[in-house]
């Protein structure tokens, strides 16, 4: 497993926090959270725009070497990692294998050098938060006890993702915890009607309807009325800047990639997925879903390329080694979990809740911070706080999590003022709970 550590000069180890970091996919490497979020140069990267060589690298003042040694980790198979040995794919590409894999690296990792008393994070971004998570109780059993799990973009239950309701219908939660970041895009590119303001007092309106009203009219599947349907129908039209005809040949629920699809259909055009903000050309206009994520065509080039300068020109390491940002394992992936207290791996979405309850109750010292962007559909915002918020812990221990969201999509780091804001966040909250000699 390929890692770059920064260890900060003329301060010793001895009780200083060590944070450990990773992007998730499954099947990302760490590049983003690298060369875009802490490290020690960042990328120059352009807001809502195509960046284009050639890429400029500058000093990062927002890395969080100023709170904590960091170690960034590709995942196996990813960025620098490689696997080897029979049945390589069915060892390491799984939810817990994946996990057990991390804990093994984090404990050598703290073994080699030395860091046993350091105050220890874990750093998740999307699937690595359901890795985060999963991380804090299989240290646990390796004798580590974690100070803080930091989250970002986070999904810890899969049974919030939005799917297709004509394939798996009576699942109606995902379209009630993603209704928020529809109408956050909407709001954003004034597609709202009588536009607030404030962006957060319409969010919570929006949250208050989506718990309430919507969520009900869902539950009641064909035995709501026609009446209640064209009600519900114009609140989230109102909401949302889709056509009442247009929800309503969608039974009301929004799939995953239509409302990207839809929301500027008039001007052919397609917003991100990963970051709302961002828009291009649709490309297939008679299309019933997004067919690309405009925010990842405008980045990755820009991160990928300078991130391979670096590692090379200045790391002095990769020579004749292809650095792979990603690989394509998302569909055979192992989703598997066998959660603390089941006899085995359960067939079903992988929800590590469980995993995350239980770390708390045995650690009741852990701390963990929740961030997010209200421009993600990929991970809505509002999923994430509904799953914290029925995490099976007991008040006192709900107390430990907090919550942050920035005006930014699912890196809320590629926009600079957010950068700016989560450094700040995070490096306090370390601060605040590392009892840092």
């Amino acid at each position: 497993m390929f890692y770059a550590a920064y260890f900060r000069d003329g301060v010793p180890t001895s009780g200083r926090p060590v944070t450990f970091l990773f992007n998730g996919g499954p099947g990302s490497s760490t590049v983003w959270l690298h060369m875009g979020a802490f490290g020690p140069v960042r990328v120059l990267a352009l807001d809502e725009q195509h960046t284009s060589a050639p890429y400029n690298v500058v000093n990062n003042d927002q890395s969080l070497l100023d709170a904590s040694d960091l170690v960034f980790i590709d995942a196996p198979g990813t960025g620098f990692s490689r696997i080897a040995g029979k049945d390589k794919e069915k060892a390491f590409y799984g939810v817990d294998q994946d996990i057990d894999a991390f804990a093994q690296f984090i404990t050598q990792f703290l073994s080699k050098y030395r860091r046993w008393d350091s105050p220890k994070y874990v750093f998740g971004e999307s699937y690595g938060t359901m890795r985060g998570a999963g991380l804090a109780l299989a240290l646990q059993k390796r004798d580590v006890d974690l100070n803080g799990v930091i989250l970002l973009s986070d999904i810890l239950n899969w049974d919030l993702v939005p799917d297709d309701p004509q394939l798996n219908p009576g699942i109606d939660l995902s379209y009630v915890v993603a209704l928020p970041t529809y109408a956050a895009t909407a709001w954003y590119h004034n597609r709202v009607a009588n536009r607030p303001a404030d962006l957060q007092s319409f969010l919570a309106q929006v949250e208050t309807f989506a718990t309430t009203d919507y969520a009900l009219a869902l539950m009641k599947g064909n035995e709501l009325s026609d009446a209640e349907r064209q009600r519900i129908a114009q609140q989230l039209s109102a909401y949302t800047g889709l056509s009442v005809a247009y929800l309503l040949k969608t039974n009301l629920r929004i799939e995953y990639g239509a409302f990207q699809k839809e929301l500027l259909a008039d001007q052919s055009a397609t917003t991100g997925t990963l970051d709302t903000r961002f828009v291009g050309a649709t490309l297939d206009p008679l299309s019933k879903v997004a067919t690309w994520d405009p925010q990842s065509s405008a980045i990755s080039a820009a991160y990928v390329g300078a991130y391979n300068n670096y590692v090379r020109d200045r790391l002095h390491y990769g020579d004749g080694i292809e650095f792979k940002s990603g690989i394509d394992i998302y569909g055979s992936w192992d989703y598997k979990h066998q959660p603390p207290g089941a006899d085995k791996a359960l067939i079903a979405l992988p929800n590590v809740l469980p995993d995350l309850a239980v770390a708390m109750k045995q650690n009741p010292s852990m701390k963990v911070m929740v961030n997010g962007g209200y421009y993600d559909v990929s991970t809505p915002y509002f999923a994430g706080k509904f799953e914290l918020r029925h995490l099976p812990v007991p008040p006192s221990l709900s107390a430990n999590i907090e919550y942050h969201y920035y005006e930014a999509g699912h890196m809320v780091y590629a926009h600079h003022p957010s950068l700016i804001e989560i450094h700040d966040k995070v490096a306090n909250f370390i601060r605040r709970t590392s009892n840092s000699r």
